[in-house]
């Protein structure tokens, strides 16, 4: 029943007792009082609910009001306010909304909002889509329908339905062109905002002691603020910025005090991607979680343990001893992540890599150094194989800028053409002949000679740079080949072989591109041989697995480089479309002194040919080590008994001769 039903129902029920009270005069005196008395108290009733009936309908026009108010300010806000479900479909805008992306106002509904996104900030947009939480205030270049990209503000909320289920944000947006414009001005006028605010605020604390009740509820919500700001929001841990503000008091404490020691943890877990891509992000917060506990009872009161982002963590470890608490604690660490931790029912082991930056090494300025040199030393226990840790030394420093002017020279060897495309040659061990090229990469640097791909490989896979390197190695081998074919039809040149980086794989259009050189180049794909690492299978599984088919279903042959020297198997090895196997030169290079390298070769050459994968011997020298490896049946080989890696000129009148061992 609405309001207006109910004051009626009220109304009628009082006419009722009147006339009840009237029919009540021809009752006995006792009779007719008892009764008197019952029906005042029920008219005393029924005012009362008269009175509660036109305080609803009070309140209900009051809410109307203020509905209405709220969409006038909605619709006709200067700012563009959207509303859009969890996935980032509009699904309410205003007019100021349809004014800033040019268009008209019903055209916003239905539309993903990522369409009035400028294009460089896509990417970014979709990141943050999945981090919301995170991120209620940001700010991105925004594309209207017509018209050039401009610089937004972005304000989020979070829209709740009726059983406080999230279903969407709310979006406010600002065009910050002229904000930005007038930053400096602004600054200026915000600082004589501050104090006419601080002195309006003192005011108006001595005129207002009534709202006591609502400045303590913002005092409260205040100091929530400042622990988010200072704190990690998934962990509760301390985080950079706390954690900096902590480290900087440290330092300065440790100039006043010269006994006083203090030490730096850079912890990074070893492998968290394959946990977070295997369990999913929910699982892998909460796999956070798990670990920001063990650390926190890892170290003392006094410590200070943090969330730097991601899967990194840094430990503060004020007035020790010596090094060797802060060793200890590592340790402590170490034993405690070995234990399992349990996601979905299921035991899931990490390790974790740990640099150590001790304050009495290098007299710290800043504590971006000191937590650089512990980021440092993490980075060298990964190289050295992970879950250990590394104290920071200044030969550590030394490296990490020799690796930083090497990445610097790496950069400007691709402008300047410095990288080169060598090749050795591949040979039938049972015809002696050559039946095609590896294609290795070499670097002509001004001022080191020529370098090998060990020299600087692993500083393009870390920048990104292996990329465009790897695209560009592919395209000349391929390109080279085909003219080799075309020059010397006689020649039967059957295949060229190049590597393919396992962070190759983590490109989306990587089948794509090998079409693409294919086309352009003319190549059969039949004459190309792409050599992986057995840690290319190992470390990505299932989707590497369905490129592999996808490679082999196009016609191009896949070997397994190195094999022998990482951790998988033959066994293993049947479940992927392989077609050659390289046994490591280690294996070669001691077969005429080593009955057991022998006996390994040729369990690993009759085990191969029972997976029906041909095997190719990288490193033969001499003419004892080729008998041997022909005794065993092995079907191919490399090595510097038949031509160390040559130029392309060299290659080619390699190829002209024709020669057969």
């Amino acid at each position: 029943m609405n309001v207006d039903g109910f004051s009626q129902h009220i109304k009628k029920l009082r006419s009722q007792v009147q006339e009840l009270l009237q029919r009540s005069v021809n009752k006995t005196y006792l009779q007719q009082e008892i009764i008197t008395e019952a029906f005042e108290e029920l008219h005393t009733t029924v005012e009362k609910l008269l009175l509660v009936s036109q305080e609803l309908e009070l309140t209900r026009a009051s809410l109307d009001k203020e509905r209405r108010r709220y969409r006038d300010l909605f619709e006709l806000a200067p700012d563009a306010y959207l509303i859009t479900n969890n996935t980032g479909t509009i699904e309410e805008a205003n007019y100021a909304a349809a004014t800033l992306f040019h268009v008209h106002h019903k055209y916003l509904v239905g539309k993903p909002l990522i369409l009035f996104i400028a294009q460089q900030d896509r990417q970014l947009f979709s990141s943050h889509m999945n981090n919301l939480q995170q991120l209620l205030n940001w700010e991105i270049n925004l594309q209207p329908r017509r018209g050039k990209p401009f610089p937004a503000s972005v304000r989020l909320s979070a829209v709740y339905d009726e059983n406080d289920e999230q279903i969407g944000w709310c979006w406010l947006l600002c065009n910050i062109t002229e904000r930005k414009q007038a930053q400096e001005m602004l600054h200026r006028a915000y600082e004589e905002l501050e104090i006419r605010v601080a002195e309006r605020t003192a005011e108006l604390v001595k005129a207002n002691q009534k709202l006591l009740t609502e400045i303590t509820e913002r005092k409260r919500v205040e100091s929530q603020l400042l622990h988010l700001a200072f704190h990690d929001a998934l962990t509760g841990l301390p985080n950079r910025a706390a954690f900096i503000d902590r480290l900087r008091h440290a330092i300065n404490y440790s100039k006043r005090h010269s006994d006083y020691l203090f030490a730096v943890l850079f912890i990074d877990l070893d492998r968290f991607k394959v946990i977070n891509d295997s369990f999913g992000h929910h699982k892998g917060d909460q796999f956070l979680l798990a670990i920001a506990s063990r650390l926190e009872i890892c170290v003392r009161s006094i410590d200070t343990a943090a969330r730097l982002g991601g899967d990194e963590f840094t430990i503060l470890l004020e007035g020790i001893q010596d090094v060797s608490d802060a060793i200890k604690v590592a340790e402590r660490i170490e034993q405690e992540l070995k234990l399992p931790f349990e996601l979905d029912g299921q035991e899931i082991f990490t390790t974790a890599s740990i640099g150590i930056a001790l304050s009495s090494t290098i007299n710290y300025e800043r504590p971006e150094d000191v937590l650089r040199d512990a980021d440092t030393a993490m980075y060298r226990a990964k190289i050295l194989g992970r879950a250990r840790y590394e104290l920071f030394n200044s030969n550590m420093y030394a490296n990490a800028l020799a690796k930083l002017q090497l990445e610097t020279d790496l950069r400007r060897a691709i402008e300047r053409r410095e990288l080169r495309v060598y090749y050795q040659p591949i040979v039938s061990l049972t015809s002696g002949l050559m039946l095609g090229f590896e294609a290795l990469l070499r670097w002509e640097h001004p001022e080191r000679g020529l370098l090998t791909p060990a020299d600087f490989i692993s500083i393009a896979e870390e920048t990104g740079l292996i990329f465009s390197i790897g695209k560009w190695v592919l395209q000349e081998a391929c390109s080279q080949m085909q003219a080799w074919r075309a020059s010397h039809p006689a020649n039967l040149l059957k295949k060229i072989s190049v590597n393919l980086s396992l962070q190759q794989f983590s490109q989306p259009d990587l089948i794509e591109q090998i079409e693409q050189i294919l086309e352009s180049t003319g190549l059969n794909a039949d004459s190309l041989v792409l050599d992986i690492t057995e840690s290319v299978i190992v470390e990505n599984g299932d989707r590497v697995i369905a490129v592999l088919y996808q490679l082999r279903e196009m016609g191009i042959q896949l070997s397994i480089d190195d094999f022998g020297t990482g951790y998988s198997s033959l066994g293993r090895l049947y479940n992927f479309p392989i077609s050659l196997l390289k046994i490591d030169r280690s294996f070669i290079s001691s077969i005429n002194t080593s009955s057991r390298d022998l006996e390994i070769i040729e369990i690993l050459v009759t085990l191969a040919h029972k997976l029906c994968v041909d095997v190719l011997a990288e490193g033969i020298e001499t003419k004892e080590q080729l008998a041997l490896l022909r005794k065993v049946n092995c079907e191919y080989g490399q090595g510097h008994f038949f031509s160390v890696p040559l130029n392309s000129s060299a290659a080619e009148a390699l190829i002209k001769a024709n020669p057969q061992w």
